[in-house]
């Protein structure tokens, strides 16, 4: 029992002595990279902070240190100055960027629907139409088209079949003629000899 106190008394003071020990070796550590004229401001400051000596409540800091720590600080806020002002160029310039985008896209929507518009809309004699409508107006000039081609076609074969029909009573109007004109020709040639025979019967009687 009293080898077994030994042993955990051992062990805790084992722990013990190695958590110290590592503690001291962080602060060692800390201390190594803590550093007024490198580092971060925090760390600038921590270093004047952990470097300066007490007097009662207070810290005395060389003044080197804070002109120092002035100076750092100053440029590091003149820094983020420098770093803000670029990024409200960059932020300007992007906006600027952004609204010149939404104008050309603005102009872009307006200019894909005038052309879907035009694409859907037909001219004819300067007058603007939907394709639906165009194609209507189209196939009802065309059908009216053929109707008055049919029609024309009609009326030429109808014109042809009565010139043949007259070509046709002429020509047998000019038979009838000729026929008329051969008989009449005969008949006065007829009445001409029958003259001639009572002539000479006359002279012959005298």
């Amino acid at each position: 029992m009293h080898s077994l106190k030994t042993l955990t008394l051992t062990l805790v003071s084992c722990l013990f002595f190695i958590v110290v020990n590592a503690q001291q070796k962080t602060t060692e550590e800390e201390d190594d990279t803590l550093s007024l004229t490198k580092g971060t401001i925090d760390n600038q400051f921590e270093y004047v902070i952990q470097k300066s000596y007490n007097y009662q409540d207070y810290k005395n800091v060389k003044k080197d240190w804070l002109y120092q720590l002035k100076a750092h600080t100053l440029d590091s806020l003149k820094a983020i100055q420098n770093d803000l002002k670029t990024t409200q160029n960059k932020v300007d310039s992007l906006a600027q960027e952004i609204t010149t985008l939404k104008s050309n896209l603005s102009e872009t929507k307006t200019t894909l629907a005038e052309t879907n518009e035009e694409k859907d809309n037909m001219a004819l004699f300067g007058l603007q139409m939907s394709k639906s409508n165009y194609n209507v107006l189209m196939w009802s000039i065309i059908g009216v088209l053929l109707v008055l081609l049919l029609f024309f076609i009609y009326k030429f074969k109808n014109s042809n079949s009565v010139t043949r029909e007259a070509k046709k009573s002429l020509l047998e109007t000019e038979e009838e003629f000729e026929e008329h004109r051969r008989t009449a020709l005969e008949r006065e040639q007829k009445v001409r000899r029958q003259l001639q025979d009572e002539i000479n019967k006359q002279k012959t009687i005298k």
